[in-house]
């Protein structure tokens, strides 16, 4: 793995220095704010400093399938040269023989049985060895002719018994099979498939949802791949399989508004924070931040300390009328945040008071905050509750908190709402990514290492 250190006057520089250099998929291990040392560091500006960590992707290998089938390929062939060419001669020789004295047989008048010369050797092998030796066939008898074809049918039959029978190599699912193998030998890549399902399962992966990861590299697997492919395989099954919607794009005539909901304590106002910082502090866009979380002691206090920090506006809506004023009033801001009380999923009368604040929105889009430390069952229930919502997108909040996340992939695909971010952490705004697939796959198959 390739880490690295950048340091630049403010943020953006900081992460466009890692994208130059490392690439998109870089993933950013840590960040802080740090103050220059010395004399002269009283009165220079601080910096940020990046770490990075770019992790590299495994050369492709040579195909065993391929390497196997072309040994076995040489192999036939040496063997044909070595052993069945030189039988093959033999036996045209013999025929080539047989049918030279088969014509003479008519002229040759016929002698009595009794009166041919004893042997004391079987007359085939006599009548081989005599063919061998003589260098012209001699006038046989019709017995011994028959004895001799009685032979060669014999030896030919008993030649083609000890030919090798052709090897069978995998195939693609659905082709033809030419030959037969034994039952008891195992698929190639069968047993790199169990151990990568036994990683799966202990990262929290449901076995409907590894069915489905595994269904993408088994094709890989009976190529004969290795675990290291495989594994590789698997981070393209990802890419394939989970759906996620990048970072907000911003509008250029009106603003975008987006609504962050869930359960009590996932974290909202957090990662409200988090993104309205990414976008004012980073990327430059005039943001605004509005609250309906008057239950909590000290929420709209939390959320203020915030804004006021970056410099943004926040407003507070109580009813739904004031939701629309307030929305009026940021008209020509780029983003607005809309931070949402927590609401029980089991709690439908405050459900259907949330619908009412976020109904008069236009064009809103709802984030469903789920905290990853929720088990798969509650994480199912939660995302039915809040169905009576226009839910666009799905965020996960407390990656760090967590010892496993097979249950971020069993509810993306369970449910097939879009990724939106993923936090990882309390520092804003750094603790808070982008939802990718291979992140996510980076995340999940690093606990199995």
């Amino acid at each position: 793995m390739l880490v690295k250190t950048f340091r630049a006057g403010d943020m953006s520089e900081a992460l466009r220095q890692v994208k130059a250099e490392l690439g998109a998929d870089a993933m950013i291990i840590s960040s802080k704010k740090e103050k220059r040392r010395g004399i002269l560091g009283l009165f220079a500006k601080p910096y940020f400093e990046v770490t990075a960590a770019l992790e590299p992707k495994p050369s492709p290998k040579a195909n065993p399938y391929q390497e196997k089938q072309e040994r076995e390929r040489t192999t036939r062939e040496e063997f044909q040269n070595s052993m069945l060419a030189p039988l093959a001669r033999e036996l045209r020789d013999l025929r080539d023989r047989v049918e030279k004295m088969t014509p003479r047989e008519a002229a040759v008048p016929e002698a009595p049985v009794a009166a041919a010369e004893p042997v004391a050797e079987p007359v085939a092998e006599r009548l081989t060895d005599s063919v061998a030796r003589e260098p012209a066939p001699r006038m046989m008898s019709k017995e011994e002719m028959e004895e001799l074809k009685k032979y060669l049918l014999t030896a030919m039959q008993a030649r083609e018994k000890r030919t090798p029978q052709p090897v069978v190599f995998p195939v693609e699912k659905g082709a033809a099979a030419t030959a037969a193998v034994p039952e008891s030998a195992p698929p190639e890549g069968a047993g790199a498939l169990e151990r990568i399902a036994a990683e799966l399962a202990e990262s929290g992966i449901g076995p409907a949802e590894v069915a489905q990861l595994l269904e993408q590299i088994r094709p890989a697997a009976e190529q004969g791949e290795e675990s290291e492919e495989l594994r590789y395989a698997l981070f393209e099954a990802f890419a394939s399989l989970v759906k996620c919607s990048g970072p907000l794009r911003l509008k250029k005539n009106s603003p975008r508004v987006i609504a962050l909901v869930g359960p009590t304590g996932v974290g909202k106002t957090t990662t409200s924070a988090k993104l309205a910082a990414m976008y004012a502090m980073h990327k430059g866009a005039s943001v605004a931040l509005v609250t309906t979380d008057n239950f909590r002691v000290g929420a709209v206090e939390q959320l203020k300390t915030y804004a006021k920090i970056m410099g943004i506006p926040l407003s507070v809506a109580a009813t739904p009328k004031e939701m629309g004023t307030t929305l009026e009033s940021h008209a020509d801001k780029d983003l607005i945040i809309i931070d949402t009380a927590g609401r029980s999923p089991k709690d439908q009368e405050r459900l259907e008071e949330l619908r009412a604040f976020l109904e008069p929105v236009p064009g809103v889009e709802v984030h469903l905050c789920l905290s990853a430390t929720t088990r798969d069952r509650e994480l199912d229930e939660a995302v039915a509750r809040y169905g009576i919502l226009p839910i666009s997108r799905l965020l996960f909040t407390k990656l760090d908190e967590t010892a496993s996340l097979g249950c971020v992939v069993n509810t993306h695909l369970r449910t097939r709402f879009p990724l939106s971010y993923f936090t990882n952490g309390q520092m804003v705004p750094e603790d808070i990514l982008v939802a990718s697939p291979r992140k996510l796959a980076n995340l999940v198959l690093r606990e199995t290492a």
